[in-house]
């Protein structure tokens, strides 16, 4: 896999911003196989539920209903 500096994002998280990670994301992938690809994807999604099933038992814990 590559390692390209993360792109810096803004606190405002603007259309520029999106642009770089779009960026970013196309010169990584450019090196990587389908097979990289996926598994980067997928491990990313994985992270990110993780931070949702948090979020949502955070939630019940003070009683706001999903």
């Amino acid at each position: 896999m590559s390692n390209l500096p993360v792109p810096e994002i803004s606190p405002e998280f603007t259309v520029a911003d999106i642009r770089k990670i779009r960026d970013w994301n196309s010169e990584r992938y450019a090196v990587m196989t389908r097979r990289e690809i996926a598994d980067d994807i997928n491990s990313g999604a994985r992270e990110f539920m993780v931070l949702i099933e948090n979020a949502k038992r955070a939630k019940k814990q003070v009683g706001v209903s999903t």
